[in-house]
């Protein structure tokens, strides 16, 4: 009888924080802790697991500060979903503490071949003629170089001034050409959300042109081809009013103010876009977003997805 009820017992299950297994450990030499999950769980519980040396309230506080990614993806969320094999990143108070002091600028994802950033609006993505005035990759440059002197990034894209979003760099000359040489190819998805004025019909659909340049910044588009670059242009309609609807939009092909010169030509410009024909500026920003960039990852060769939220202030302006 002793010996079935010590059976029956021993085959009850445990208690969720006993069974959650820590799985393999790793430590680089930024002190960026990286675990291998083995079981499904949750972040929460499983940070508790991994991270003895601290209170519970400590733990949370790391999670909420943004040091924890799941798969190079930053998250906050306490019931983030964990499965086996997936890689959970915990960054060092003292990496956090270099990334806080960039300006219009956070990392979302750090390898040794890539920075991955979400640029604010305002905020140049490359050089400016004022040698004072604080641009992403001059930041990143020295950020970088905090780590080694000899370090540096290198430009691969860029996203307007007044574009907020996600946006990359390479952290090697090799890198950067592998990127750029099949830039087409390499990148699978780069999904824009853009705050219009007017409400927009279509549910969805595409728009074509050749793209042309003035002799100033702008562009013109033609429905025949004049010449130009042909660029091509998807739409989906998420949210909107009489006032403003909010699109996500997908580049098939990667032009010079593509987005903004196509939406102006849908009668539709983005708000606060003066250039291509906006009326208003209830932003003070202009109303586009990178939201998502999917690419083949250079130095693994693994798919990669890069994601940043949309701006309240752009949701606001649709409900």
């Amino acid at each position: 009888m002793s010996k079935n009820r010590n059976n029956k017992h021993n085959n009850q299950p445990k208690k969720k924080s006993e069974v959650i297994r820590k799985g393999t450990k790793q430590v680089n030499k930024k002190g960026t802790t990286n675990y291998t999950v083995e079981e499904e769980t949750t972040l929460l519980p499983y940070l508790l697991t991994v991270i003895t040396n601290k209170s519970r309230n400590a733990v949370k506080s790391i999670l909420t500060r943004g040091q924890v990614s799941v798969n190079g993806e930053e998250t906050t969320k306490h019931n983030y979903p964990l499965k086996p094999g997936d890689t959970v990143n915990i960054m060092s108070n003292q990496e956090s503490k270099k990334r806080s002091e960039l300006m219009g600028v956070s990392i979302l994802h750090e390898d040794q071949d890539l920075i991955v950033i979400n640029k604010e609006a305002g905020m140049l993505s490359i050089s400016s003629d004022d040698p004072t005035e604080p641009t992403a990759y001059h930041q990143l440059s020295d950020y970088v170089k905090k780590e080694h002197p000899d370090n540096k990034i290198f430009v691969v894209h860029r996203l307007d001034r007044d574009t907020s979003g996600v946006m990359l760099y390479a952290k090697s000359e090799k890198i950067k050409e592998a990127l750029q040489k099949d830039w087409k190819n390499t990148v699978k998805e780069r999904i824009y959300t853009a705050l219009v004025e007017g409400d927009v019909k279509e549910e969805q659909g595409e728009y074509a042109s050749w793209l042309s340049e003035s002799k100033g910044i702008k562009m013109y588009s033609n429905l025949e081809d004049n010449g130009g670059k042909r660029a091509v242009t998807h739409f989906r309609k998420v949210l909107g009013n009489e006032n403003y609807s909010l699109l996500e939009v997908e580049l098939e092909t990667g032009r010079k103010h593509q987005i903004r010169v196509h939406l102006k030509e849908m009668g539709h410009p983005i708000a606060g876009d003066k250039m291509y024909g906006a009326e208003t500026n209830p932003l003070k920003r202009l109303g586009l977003h990178a939201t998502t960039l999917v690419l083949v990852h250079p130095g693994t060769n693994k798919l990669v997805r890069y994601t940043s939220e949309v701006p309240n202030s752009f949701l606001k302006r649709v409900k």
